[in-house]
Order: C-alpha cells, then sequence, then structure tokens
C-alpha cells in the first residue's frame, strides 16, 4: 500500500536505472514502474495515483500498457477532488492490482461526498466509515457478486485498448445536468441584464437626489 509523490520531477540521471521506453523524470511514472518490478508473482498493490496518470500519454500509456499486461488491474476507486485538501485540489484515484495475470476487464467504483458535505476538508476529513459503501460493493476477498451500480461500473481490457490505454473512464450512469435551451437562456440573460440596468439606474437616481438635500 502506497501513496508514491506525484507532481514532482526526480533529479537529472534518475531515470537512467529504468528501461529506456520508461525513462520520465515523472515521480508517479517512475514508481509506478518500480512497483510493478517489485511485485513478486501473487503480490498484490494498492496505490494513490491522481487523475493524470489515467489520461496521460507517451510514458505513461506504454507504463498502462505494460501494467495490463503485467498485472491484473481489477479495480479502481475514483475519489473527488477534495480528499487531500488543502495540500491539493487534482483528482485522485486508489489502483488495486495483482501481479501475475494480465488484466481483462477494469472495474470502477466512484466514491463520493458524504450527503450534507460538499466538499472534503481539513476540518472535515474523509475517514473510514465514509468507504463502507465501497467495503459492501467489494465481494470479499474473492470481489464475488459485484454488480453495476450508479457508483460502479466495469470496462473491458478490449475498450480501454480503443482509448488507447486511456483510464479515465467517467461514471456511465452520471447524467448530465440540463441547463436548457442556448436560445432561451440568452434571451432570458438579455431580460434579467435589462432589469439589472434599471435598478442600477433607479439607484443612481436615489444617490443623487440624497447628495442634493
Amino acid at each position: 500500500m502506497t501513496n508514491p509523490p506525484f507532481g514532482g520531477r526526480e533529479e537529472d540521471g534518475i531515470e537512467s536505472n529504468f528501461p529506456a521506453h520508461f525513462r520520465t523524470r515523472e515521480t508517479a511514472d517512475l514508481f509506478l514502474a518500480l512497483f510493478i518490478r517489485l511485485l513478486k508473482p501473487g503480490g498484490r498493490a494498492a496505490i494513490v495515483l491522481p487523475d493524470g496518470s489515467l489520461f496521460g500519454e507517451g510514458v505513461k500509456t506504454r507504463l498502462k500498457e505494460h501494467l495490463l499486461e503485467e498485472c491484473n488491474l481489477h479495480t479502481i476507486v475514483r475519489l473527488p477532488n477534495s480528499v487531500f485538501k488543502p495540500y491539493a485540489s487534482i483528482g485522485t484515484n486508489l489502483l488495486f492490482f495483482e501481479k501475475g495475470e494480465p488484466t481483462r476487464e477494469v472495474w470502477f467504483y466512484e466514491h463520493r461526498v458524504p450527503a450534507g458535505q460538499k466538499a472534503y476538508s481539513m476540518t472535515r476529513p474523509i475517514r473510514v466509515e465514509h468507504l463502507q459503501g465501497c467495503v459492501d460493493w467489494w465481494g470479499g476477498i474473492e470481489r464475488t457478486g459485484r454488480a453495476q451500480t450508479e457508483q460502479a461500473w466495469q470496462v473491458t481490457l478490449d475498450e480501454i485498448k480503443a482509448r488507447n490505454y486511456n483510464l479515465d473512464v467517467k461514471n456511465p450512469h452520471t447524467v448530465a445536468d440540463d441547463h436548457g435551451d442556448p436560445e432561451e437562456l440568452l434571451v432570458k440573460l438579455a431580460r434579467d441584464e435589462q432589469a439589472t440596468a434599471a435598478l442600477r439606474d433607479q439607484l443612481k437616481t436615489l444617490l443623487a437626489e440624497a447628495l442634493l438635500r
């Protein structure tokens, strides 16, 4: 279990210790490559990685392809942007994988901030009990009985390959907000701007009269 440093860069020369196709100075990428190598067959890992590691290209794409070939990346838990506040406000993920068998499909679980709370913070941080929903869905050691829900969905290896190993898969069960017809919104905006201008003129008149008294 590890939370490697991400968003940083290693010193010059460190990348030379890695295979040429994985060479980079980005810390999260180097640590992921190292973890895959260190794991023995049957070894398990749980790693915190930023969203950028999921959708990044170049070395990141080659790393993800290597990960899916060498390990069974069975679950990705998507976390809210506020988990690491106030130190960082970027989306992060928990990646769970086992070495020895290639990945055939990946389960995604979207963790949400508890009801009645807009975001996590220093005074109201994420707690173990907040993950109980994920634990109940997990299916025990064998991960049996998993089902798609409004917070959980599955993606096959073929789908991932078609996405060029982009693992930044959004929740397909999330309904996009309907903000209305653009033309109607523009008409309403113009009407509201006219009303605002009229109120502003009235306020100016009242202030001018007050100054003359």
